[in-house]
């Protein structure tokens, strides 16, 4: 994944080697090379952006992004994702539902991968040389490594292939743990709050200026990812599991002029 990533990094240099000169446009795009960070938990990304400046002085501006990104964290817990069950409700419902801690499982992870391509929306307002906004991943895929977790779950029960190839069911005592092999889910869709599904970013940003062709972005991001296990839990019905991690982030930006 870090060759992956600086490949595409090398093979951006072009543009901006033979950009234009900077014009006043209303159109502006450009790349944001950052890293999120937490004390257990770090996200190198690479975004592509585009945006439409709005208004005659351009104040506003409204667009889209692409967002590669690899996620790395350490001694990590996955809690159960859907929304039926952490919420008891799906859809609009589930904004406002309180958490069932009673249906709460838990994948814990020495180790875990994650990499993720999505496009998403972004917001931003020009304040001269200061510019402040706001991104969020709306659809894309996951992929990664599989890995070995523990799972724990109070009454968990897994339907497991036998060595002729049958389903049978096996059980384990309440509060006991069971190891579980799983991979990144590989759908991610914005669905709202626990209905999402997969793998996304949302972040706040404040970006300063240093030149025309380069910029320093510093900024909070929220990161939703999650696993599939291998055997679904029969009773609670679910194999999807989440983790999310609150990170600050920095960012060089470097624009493509047209």
């Amino acid at each position: 994944m870090k060759q992956l990533i600086g490949l595409l990094v090398i093979s951006a240099f072009p543009l901006f080697t033979f950009a234009q000169s900077p014009v006043s446009a209303r159109l502006s795009s450009g790349y944001d090379l950052g890293m999120a960070y937490s004390k257990s938990n770090y996200n190198p990304s690479i975004t592509y952006y585009q945006l439409i400046n709005i208004g005659e002085r351009k104040r506003f501006s409204l667009g889209w992004t692409a967002r590669l990104g690899a996620f790395y964290g350490d001694n990590i817990n996955y809690y159960t994702a859907p929304a039926r069950l952490t919420r008891g409700k799906t859809g609009f419902n589930a904004l406002s539902g309180p958490v069932l801690v009673s249906n709460i499982d838990t994948v814990r992870y020495d180790y875990m991968s994650n990499t993720s391509l999505n496009v998403g929306i972004r917001a931003q307002v020009n304040l001269g040389r200061v510019e402040l906004g706001v991104s969020a991943d709306l659809l894309g895929f996951s992929f990664g490594k599989s890995r070995i977790g523990r799972y724990q779950s109070s009454d968990g029960q897994f339907r497991i292939k036998s060595s002729t190839g049958s389903d049978s069911t096996t059980a384990y005592f309440r509060g006991a743990n069971t190891f579980q092999k799983s991979r990144p889910s590989i759908l991610n869709v914005r669905l709202l709050g626990d209905n999402d599904i997969g793998t996304l970013s949302t972040e706040v940003y404040a970006r300063i200026r240093v030149s025309q062709r380069i910029g320093i972005k510093l900024g909070y991001q929220w990161l939703t990812t999650e696993t599939t296990v291998s055997n679904r839990d029969i009773v609670a019905d679910n194999n999807r599991f989440r983790n999310r991690a609150n990170m600050a982030y920095v960012a060089v930006t470097i624009p493509v002029f047209y």
